[in-house]
């Protein structure tokens, strides 16, 4: 289930970005970003549409998925 990221108060979207990139170990480029950088970069992909929220009903988890990914997943 995707949730909206206006439903989401800021503190709580920031942490959940946080631990994302915490996670996800994510390559930013040829030139290393600072952490708050690549939280910021989440955040604006987030809020671009660029990437959702997702919810596992399965899991009890959100994760962070780039919107054409769970687009093409929703279609199969």
């Amino acid at each position: 289930m995707i949730i909206p990221i206006d439903q989401i108060a800021p503190d709580t979207l920031n942490n959940i970005a946080r631990e994302f990139v915490l996670r996800e170990g994510t390559d930013y480029g040829e030139i290393e970003a600072a952490f708050a950088d690549k939280v910021e970069q989440v955040i604006a992909k987030l809020k671009s549409g660029e990437a959702i929220l997702v919810y596992s009903e399965l899991h009890e988890t959100v994760d962070i998925r780039p919107a054409d990914s769970y687009q093409a997943d929703a279609e199969e």
